[in-house]
C-alpha cells in the first residue's frame, strides 16, 4: 500500500466509530462487560485494537521498539478523553512509521509464534491489511457490544 495517507483514513474511522460508540455507552457501561462467557468491555476491546495496531505497525513494519502486555489489554479500564489521547498518540506515531515503509522492504520484525497472527509470513502490505482486518472485526465487536449493554437484557 504506496497511498499511506488513504490506509491511515481508514484505520482512522476504524477508530473513530469505535470512540463513537464508547461515547454513547459513557464510562461506566464502556468499562462493563457484557454477561457472556470471556466478553470484554468495549473500553478493553478499543484499548486492544491500539496496542494491535502499534505493535503490528510500529513494531513489525517500522522496527519501533513497542513493549505489550497483551493479557492487560482485555481487562484495561480507563475514560473516553484518555483513550481519544491513546489513538491520537497512535496516530503520531503511525504516520512516521508508514512514511518509510515500502511494500517491497522486508519487515524489520517478525512477530511471536504465539501471537494470534496470520500463520504465514507477511510483506508490509500484509501487515497493513492484517491491521485493518482486526480493527474491522473489532469495530463490528464494539457495536454489537454496545447494543447489547444499551438493552440492559441479559445474555
Amino acid at each position: 500500500m504506496q497511498d499511506h495517507d488513504e490506509y491511515l483514513y481508514f484505520l482512522r474511522r476504524a477508530f473513530d466509530g469505535m470512540l463513537g460508540a464508547l461515547e454513547q455507552l459513557g464510562d461506566d457501561l464502556a468499562n462493563t462487560a457484557p454477561p457472556l462467557p470471556d466478553a470484554n468491555s468495549p473500553y478493553a476491546i478499543a484499548h486492544h485494537c491500539v496496542a494491535v495496531a502499534d505493535y503490528w505497525i510500529g513494531h513489525v513494519i517500522a522496527g519501533r521498539h513497542v513493549a505489550r502486555d497483551r493479557p492487560s489489554e482485555f481487562t484495561a479500564k480507563g475514560s473516553l478523553p484518555r483513550l481519544r489521547q491513546e489513538v491520537d498518540a497512535l496516530f503520531a506515531r503511525l504516520e512516521p512509521d508508514l512514511s518509510q515503509a515500502l511494500p517491497s522492504q522486508p519487515l524489520r520484525n517478525s512477530p511471536p509464534a504465539d501471537f494470534q497472527g496470520p500463520d504465514r509470513p507477511l510483506s508490509v502490505a500484509g501487515v497493513q491489511l492484517h491491521v485493518l482486518e482486526e480493527l474491522a472485526q473489532h469495530h463490528g465487536q464494539v457495536q454489537i457490544t454496545r447494543d447489547l449493554l444499551r438493552t440492559g437484557v441479559p445474555a
